[in-house]
């Protein structure tokens, strides 16, 4: 197992009121799968994410990744961890649009012991590989949404991480866009290996899954391939 969530709860304050958006959650991700998190609005699918990319914390519970228990990592230890092992995708893209498609991607990069010369070549071979060999000096204002969330995915896979964490990748796409987009996920699955979670909300993008998990309420239901 790549992923390995046992008995994971989380909570957080609106006030007073403590709110339960995790309950007791058990769950393993074998490497290379590609698993789809479904479930209604609050139903803590973003919050699992969000834990298993190690962007938050749980409260109790135990979360290792690729062998590492994250749950026991510092600050720093953490975002190290997230640099090495975690391309990220969201829904609106998080490009800067003062940065070219090629500037973009290469942003990762500055973290790792690399020359400007061998940013550059990762950074084009990403960009390549999601069919924008011919959009490296565009800017984001000059792409469309499907473009854009391309970008995104290269910058994403620049760094060869362990786990792709994509969180409602199509939900700010055209249909057609949207298709093209978890075509490319899928791809990247099946010719490359690369283990994938998305959390959406739309059936459609979630049969390009190999494994559908449902959330509600915060209780998993676990679902199968």
């Amino acid at each position: 197992m790549i992923v390995r969530v046992e008995s994971i709860h989380k909570s957080y304050r609106r006030g007073p009121q403590e709110i339960h958006v995790l309950r007791g959650i058990n769950l393993g991700i074998e490497e290379g799968s590609f698993v789809a998190l479904m479930g209604p609005s609050g139903s803590g699918k973003t919050t699992l994410l969000n834990l298993i990319a190690g962007l938050d914390r749980v409260d109790e519970g135990t979360l290792t990744v690729a062998g590492t228990d994250i749950s026991r990592l510092g600050e720093i230890e953490l975002a190290g961890w997230r640099a090495h092992h975690i391309g990220f995708i969201f829904q609106f893209y998080n490009l800067i649009p003062v940065l070219t498609a090629l500037e973009n991607v290469e942003l990762p990069l500055l973290l790792r012991n690399l020359t400007r010369r061998e940013r550059r070549e990762r950074a084009t071979l990403a960009l390549d590989l999601v069919g924008l060999a011919d959009r490296i000096k565009h800017y984001p204002g000059e792409l469309s949404g499907g473009q854009q969330q391309r970008v995104a995915i290269a910058r994403a896979i620049v760094t060869d991480p362990t786990l792709i964490v994509a969180d409602e990748p199509t939900g700010d796409l055209d249909k057609k866009s949207a298709m093209e987009v978890l075509e490319l996920l899928e791809q990247l699955n099946k010719e490359l290996g690369k283990t994938i979670i998305m959390v959406t909300h739309d059936p459609r993008a979630a049969e390009k899954a190999g494994v559908i998990h449902h959330l509600d309420k915060g209780v998993l239901d676990i679902g199968r391939g």
